[in-house]
Protein backbone atom coordinates (compact mmCIF):
# COMPACT_ATOMS: atom_id res chain seq x y z
CA UNK A 1 0.00 0.00 0.00
CA UNK A 2 1.53 3.37 -1.02
CA UNK A 3 2.41 5.58 1.91
CA UNK A 4 0.81 9.05 2.17
CA UNK A 5 3.15 11.92 1.28
CA UNK A 6 2.68 13.42 4.76
CA UNK A 7 3.88 10.19 6.42
CA UNK A 8 7.01 10.21 4.27
CA UNK A 9 7.68 13.86 5.13
CA UNK A 10 7.26 13.16 8.84
CA UNK A 11 9.63 10.19 8.59
CA UNK A 12 12.25 12.30 6.82
CA UNK A 13 11.92 15.05 9.44
CA UNK A 14 12.85 12.72 12.31
CA UNK A 15 16.26 13.43 13.85
CA UNK A 16 17.09 9.79 14.55
CA UNK A 17 17.48 6.97 11.98
CA UNK A 18 13.93 5.74 11.32
CA UNK A 19 12.46 3.05 9.08
CA UNK A 20 9.00 1.83 8.11
CA UNK A 21 8.86 -1.95 7.82
CA UNK A 22 6.00 -4.06 6.49
CA UNK A 23 6.10 -7.86 6.66
CA UNK A 24 9.89 -7.93 6.88
CA UNK A 25 10.46 -5.44 4.03
CA UNK A 26 11.79 -1.89 4.39
CA UNK A 27 9.15 0.27 2.68
CA UNK A 28 10.75 3.61 3.60
CA UNK A 29 13.76 4.99 5.47
CA UNK A 30 14.78 8.55 6.24
CA UNK A 31 18.14 10.07 5.36
CA UNK A 32 19.69 9.29 8.74
CA UNK A 33 18.77 5.62 8.40
CA UNK A 34 20.18 5.42 4.87
CA UNK A 35 23.44 7.02 6.03
CA UNK A 36 23.72 4.49 8.86
CA UNK A 37 22.49 1.31 7.19
CA UNK A 38 23.10 1.88 3.48
CA UNK A 39 21.53 3.87 0.67
CA UNK A 40 19.97 0.81 -0.97
CA UNK A 41 17.93 -0.55 1.95
CA UNK A 42 14.48 0.62 0.75
CA UNK A 43 12.31 -2.12 -0.86
CA UNK A 44 14.67 -4.79 0.45
CA UNK A 45 14.49 -7.41 3.20
CA UNK A 46 15.06 -5.83 6.60
CA UNK A 47 17.61 -8.56 7.37
CA UNK A 48 19.92 -6.93 4.81
CA UNK A 49 19.61 -3.56 6.56
CA UNK A 50 19.72 -4.48 10.26
CA UNK A 51 22.02 -7.42 10.82
CA UNK A 52 21.50 -7.78 14.54
CA UNK A 53 19.91 -11.03 15.84
CA UNK A 54 18.08 -9.49 18.84
CA UNK A 55 16.74 -6.59 16.80
CA UNK A 56 15.55 -8.85 13.99
CA UNK A 57 13.86 -11.24 16.40
CA UNK A 58 11.75 -8.35 17.68
CA UNK A 59 11.11 -6.75 14.28
CA UNK A 60 10.01 -10.01 12.66
CA UNK A 61 7.80 -11.16 15.56
CA UNK A 62 4.42 -11.77 13.89
CA UNK A 63 2.55 -11.58 17.21
CA UNK A 64 4.02 -8.25 18.27
CA UNK A 65 1.63 -5.84 19.93
CA UNK A 66 2.31 -2.51 21.61
CA UNK A 67 5.52 -0.48 21.67
CA UNK A 68 8.77 -2.27 22.51
CA UNK A 69 12.31 -1.02 23.06
CA UNK A 70 15.66 -2.76 23.33
CA UNK A 71 19.27 -1.67 23.85
CA UNK A 72 21.67 -2.71 21.11
CA UNK A 73 25.42 -2.51 20.49
CA UNK A 74 27.07 -3.08 17.13
CA UNK A 75 24.87 -1.35 14.56
CA UNK A 76 26.97 1.00 12.45
CA UNK A 77 30.18 0.17 14.31
CA UNK A 78 31.26 -2.28 16.99
CA UNK A 79 31.22 0.37 19.75
CA UNK A 80 28.03 2.28 18.91
CA UNK A 81 25.19 1.91 21.40
CA UNK A 82 21.52 2.32 20.39
CA UNK A 83 18.06 2.21 21.89
CA UNK A 84 15.75 0.67 19.27
CA UNK A 85 12.07 1.57 19.64
CA UNK A 86 9.61 -0.57 17.65
CA UNK A 87 6.03 0.62 17.29
CA UNK A 88 3.24 -1.11 15.29
CA UNK A 89 1.28 1.47 13.28
CA UNK A 90 -1.72 -0.57 12.06
CA UNK A 91 -3.09 -4.09 11.77
CA UNK A 92 -1.51 -4.68 8.36
CA UNK A 93 1.96 -5.26 9.86
CA UNK A 94 3.36 -1.77 9.21
CA UNK A 95 5.92 -0.95 11.90
CA UNK A 96 8.02 2.09 12.76
CA UNK A 97 11.59 1.44 13.88
CA UNK A 98 13.57 4.27 15.49
CA UNK A 99 17.24 4.05 16.47
CA UNK A 100 18.27 6.50 19.21
CA UNK A 101 22.03 6.93 19.58
CA UNK A 102 23.08 6.32 23.19
CA UNK A 103 26.84 6.18 22.55
CA UNK A 104 27.46 9.47 24.37
CA UNK A 105 25.48 8.24 27.41
CA UNK A 106 27.45 4.99 27.45
CA UNK A 107 30.74 6.89 27.09
CA UNK A 108 29.78 9.25 29.92
CA UNK A 109 28.93 6.32 32.17
CA UNK A 110 32.25 4.65 31.35
CA UNK A 111 34.07 7.92 32.15
CA UNK A 112 32.21 8.19 35.45
CA UNK A 113 33.16 4.63 36.45
CA UNK A 114 36.80 5.20 35.43
CA UNK A 115 36.87 8.52 37.31
CA UNK A 116 35.57 6.99 40.55
CA UNK A 117 38.04 4.10 40.25
CA UNK A 118 40.99 6.41 39.55
CA UNK A 119 40.07 8.87 42.31
CA UNK A 120 39.68 6.01 44.80
CA UNK A 121 43.07 4.62 43.80
CA UNK A 122 44.77 8.03 44.07
CA UNK A 123 43.38 8.56 47.57
CA UNK A 124 43.98 5.00 48.75
CA UNK A 125 47.73 5.08 48.00
CA UNK A 126 48.73 7.97 50.33
CA UNK A 127 46.13 6.87 52.89
CA UNK A 128 47.75 3.44 53.12
CA UNK A 129 51.15 5.06 53.69
CA UNK A 130 49.76 7.38 56.37
CA UNK A 131 47.97 4.52 58.11
CA UNK A 132 51.04 2.26 58.14
CA UNK A 133 53.42 4.94 59.42
CA UNK A 134 50.91 6.16 62.02
CA UNK A 135 50.56 2.63 63.43
CA UNK A 136 54.34 2.41 63.74
CA UNK A 137 54.54 5.76 65.54
CA UNK A 138 51.72 4.76 67.89
CA UNK A 139 53.46 1.51 68.83
CA UNK A 140 54.66 1.28 72.44
CA UNK A 141 58.08 -0.02 71.47
CA UNK A 142 61.19 2.18 71.22
CA UNK A 143 61.67 4.10 67.97
CA UNK A 144 64.83 5.72 66.70
CA UNK A 145 64.52 9.54 66.68
CA UNK A 146 65.75 9.78 63.10
CA UNK A 147 63.17 7.21 61.98
CA UNK A 148 60.41 9.00 63.91
CA UNK A 149 61.21 12.27 62.15
CA UNK A 150 61.30 10.57 58.75
CA UNK A 151 57.94 8.85 59.35
CA UNK A 152 56.39 12.11 60.55
CA UNK A 153 57.71 13.96 57.50
CA UNK A 154 56.34 11.30 55.14
CA UNK A 155 52.91 11.47 56.82
CA UNK A 156 52.91 15.25 56.35
CA UNK A 157 53.85 14.97 52.65
CA UNK A 158 51.22 12.31 51.93
CA UNK A 159 48.52 14.23 53.83
CA UNK A 160 49.34 17.36 51.83
CA UNK A 161 49.13 15.32 48.63
CA UNK A 162 45.67 14.02 49.61
CA UNK A 163 44.50 17.53 50.48
CA UNK A 164 45.79 18.86 47.14
CA UNK A 165 44.01 16.08 45.27
CA UNK A 166 40.71 16.66 47.11
CA UNK A 167 40.92 20.42 46.48
CA UNK A 168 41.54 19.82 42.77
CA UNK A 169 38.65 17.36 42.54
CA UNK A 170 36.33 19.87 44.19
CA UNK A 171 37.61 22.61 41.90
CA UNK A 172 37.07 20.40 38.86
CA UNK A 173 33.46 19.77 39.93
CA UNK A 174 32.83 23.51 40.24
CA UNK A 175 34.36 24.16 36.82
CA UNK A 176 32.24 21.43 35.21
CA UNK A 177 29.11 22.85 36.84
CA UNK A 178 29.84 26.28 35.29
CA UNK A 179 31.03 25.06 31.89
CA UNK A 180 27.85 26.12 30.04
CA UNK A 181 27.84 29.63 31.54
CA UNK A 182 30.31 31.73 29.58
CA UNK A 183 32.25 34.31 31.65
CA UNK A 184 31.87 37.94 30.62
CA UNK A 185 34.32 40.14 32.58
CA UNK A 186 37.31 41.75 30.78
CA UNK A 187 40.58 40.24 32.02
CA UNK A 188 44.11 41.59 31.49
CA UNK A 189 46.21 38.62 30.33
CA UNK A 190 49.66 40.13 31.09
CA UNK A 191 48.52 40.89 34.66
CA UNK A 192 47.27 37.30 35.05
CA UNK A 193 50.61 35.93 33.82
CA UNK A 194 52.54 38.18 36.23
CA UNK A 195 50.39 37.01 39.16
CA UNK A 196 50.84 33.35 38.17
CA UNK A 197 54.64 33.76 38.00
CA UNK A 198 54.62 35.38 41.46
CA UNK A 199 52.50 32.52 42.83
CA UNK A 200 54.94 29.96 41.40
CA UNK A 201 57.99 31.92 42.55
CA UNK A 202 59.15 29.62 45.34
CA UNK A 203 58.74 26.50 43.20
CA UNK A 204 60.64 28.19 40.34
CA UNK A 205 63.47 29.18 42.69
CA UNK A 206 63.81 25.61 43.93
CA UNK A 207 64.09 24.50 40.33
CA UNK A 208 66.46 27.35 39.51
CA UNK A 209 64.28 28.05 36.51
CA UNK A 210 64.61 31.11 34.29
CA UNK A 211 61.13 32.33 33.30
CA UNK A 212 61.14 34.74 30.37
CA UNK A 213 57.98 36.63 29.36
CA UNK A 214 57.41 38.20 25.94
CA UNK A 215 54.22 40.23 25.42
CA UNK A 216 52.87 42.11 22.41
CA UNK A 217 52.19 45.75 23.31
CA UNK A 218 48.63 45.72 21.95
CA UNK A 219 47.21 42.59 23.61
CA UNK A 220 43.54 43.38 24.34
CA UNK A 221 41.63 42.18 27.43
CA UNK A 222 39.92 38.80 27.04
CA UNK A 223 36.47 37.71 28.18
CA UNK A 224 36.99 35.57 31.21
CA UNK A 225 36.88 34.63 34.86
CA UNK A 226 40.09 36.05 36.34
CA UNK A 227 40.45 33.43 39.09
CA UNK A 228 39.99 30.55 36.63
CA UNK A 229 42.39 32.04 34.07
CA UNK A 230 44.94 32.50 36.87
CA UNK A 231 44.49 28.79 37.61
CA UNK A 232 45.07 27.95 33.92
CA UNK A 233 48.33 29.89 33.66
CA UNK A 234 49.53 28.69 37.08
CA UNK A 235 48.89 25.03 36.14
CA UNK A 236 50.78 25.46 32.85
CA UNK A 237 53.78 27.05 34.59
CA UNK A 238 53.82 24.37 37.31
CA UNK A 239 53.66 21.62 34.67
CA UNK A 240 56.55 23.22 32.80
CA UNK A 241 58.57 23.46 36.03
CA UNK A 242 57.63 19.98 37.19
CA UNK A 243 58.07 18.01 33.97
CA UNK A 244 60.00 20.35 31.68
CA UNK A 245 62.96 21.09 33.95
CA UNK A 246 65.52 18.35 33.46
CA UNK A 247 68.51 20.31 34.81
CA UNK A 248 69.15 23.25 37.11
CA UNK A 249 68.58 26.56 35.41
CA UNK A 250 66.03 25.28 32.89
CA UNK A 251 64.41 27.98 30.71
CA UNK A 252 60.63 28.56 30.58
CA UNK A 253 59.31 30.89 27.87
CA UNK A 254 55.88 32.55 28.20
CA UNK A 255 54.50 34.43 25.21
CA UNK A 256 51.42 36.68 25.22
CA UNK A 257 50.22 37.77 21.80
CA UNK A 258 47.24 38.86 19.78
CA UNK A 259 45.75 36.46 17.24
CA UNK A 260 43.85 38.44 14.63
CA UNK A 261 40.94 40.60 15.70
CA UNK A 262 39.09 38.08 17.85
CA UNK A 263 41.60 36.21 19.98
CA UNK A 264 44.48 36.71 22.37
CA UNK A 265 46.86 33.90 23.23
CA UNK A 266 49.20 32.83 25.99
CA UNK A 267 51.78 30.10 25.34
CA UNK A 268 54.05 28.35 27.86
CA UNK A 269 57.05 26.49 26.46
CA UNK A 270 59.71 24.39 28.18
CA UNK A 271 62.81 22.62 26.84
CA UNK A 272 62.34 19.39 28.76
CA UNK A 273 61.91 15.77 27.76
CA UNK A 274 58.73 16.31 25.78
CA UNK A 275 56.41 13.44 24.89
CA UNK A 276 55.60 11.15 22.00
CA UNK A 277 52.70 11.93 19.64
CA UNK A 278 50.52 9.07 20.89
CA UNK A 279 50.21 10.75 24.31
CA UNK A 280 49.01 14.15 23.05
CA UNK A 281 45.30 13.25 22.55
CA UNK A 282 45.10 11.89 26.11
CA UNK A 283 47.16 14.21 28.31
CA UNK A 284 44.06 16.29 29.18
CA UNK A 285 42.22 13.23 30.52
CA UNK A 286 41.78 13.11 34.28
CA UNK A 287 44.55 11.05 35.96
CA UNK A 288 46.27 10.23 32.64
CA UNK A 289 50.01 9.89 33.18
CA UNK A 290 52.81 9.30 30.71
CA UNK A 291 55.20 8.16 33.44
CA UNK A 292 53.28 7.31 36.61
CA UNK A 293 56.35 6.90 38.81
CA UNK A 294 57.80 10.24 37.72
CA UNK A 295 54.48 12.03 38.21
CA UNK A 296 54.25 10.71 41.77
CA UNK A 297 57.86 11.68 42.50
CA UNK A 298 57.20 15.20 41.23
CA UNK A 299 54.06 15.56 43.36
CA UNK A 300 51.60 15.71 40.46
CA UNK A 301 47.98 14.58 40.72
CA UNK A 302 47.22 13.97 37.03
CA UNK A 303 44.48 16.63 37.07
CA UNK A 304 46.32 19.81 36.04
CA UNK A 305 45.71 19.69 32.29
CA UNK A 306 42.19 18.32 32.76
CA UNK A 307 41.37 21.43 34.79
CA UNK A 308 42.96 23.62 32.09
CA UNK A 309 40.87 21.92 29.38
CA UNK A 310 37.56 22.43 31.19
CA UNK A 311 38.31 26.08 31.99
CA UNK A 312 39.30 26.80 28.38
CA UNK A 313 36.10 25.11 27.16
CA UNK A 314 34.04 27.26 29.52
CA UNK A 315 35.76 30.36 28.10
CA UNK A 316 34.93 29.24 24.53
CA UNK A 317 38.65 29.17 23.86
CA UNK A 318 41.08 26.77 22.20
CA UNK A 319 43.77 24.60 23.80
CA UNK A 320 46.77 23.46 21.76
CA UNK A 321 49.62 21.15 22.81
CA UNK A 322 52.76 20.62 20.75
CA UNK A 323 55.52 18.31 21.91
CA UNK A 324 58.26 16.01 20.65
CA UNK A 325 60.54 13.68 22.61
CA UNK A 326 63.63 15.56 23.87
CA UNK A 327 62.41 18.77 22.18
CA UNK A 328 60.22 20.21 24.93
CA UNK A 329 56.53 21.04 25.11
CA UNK A 330 54.48 24.11 24.25
CA UNK A 331 50.93 24.57 25.52
CA UNK A 332 48.87 27.35 23.96
CA UNK A 333 45.58 28.83 25.19
CA UNK A 334 43.67 31.12 22.81
CA UNK A 335 40.78 33.15 24.26
CA UNK A 336 38.14 35.46 22.73
CA UNK A 337 38.87 39.15 23.28
CA UNK A 338 36.50 41.35 25.25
Amino acid sequence: MPLPALALKLLEAMDEPSLLIERGRVVSANGRARELLGQGIVDRDVRLAIRHPEALELILDADLSGTHDIDLIGIGSAEQSWRMILQPLDDSGLRLVRLIDRSHIRAAERMRVDFVANASHELRTPLATISGYAETLADDGPLDEELRRRFGSTIGVEAARMLRLIEQLMGLSRIEADRYRAPSEPVDLPAIVKQAIDDCGEFARRRRARIRVTADPDVPPVLGDSSQLLQVVTNLIINALRYGCTADGCPIAITIRRRGEREAEVAVRDEGQGMAAEHLPRVTERFYRIDEARTRDQGGTGLGLAIVKYIVERHRGRLGIRSEPHQGTEVTVALPVA
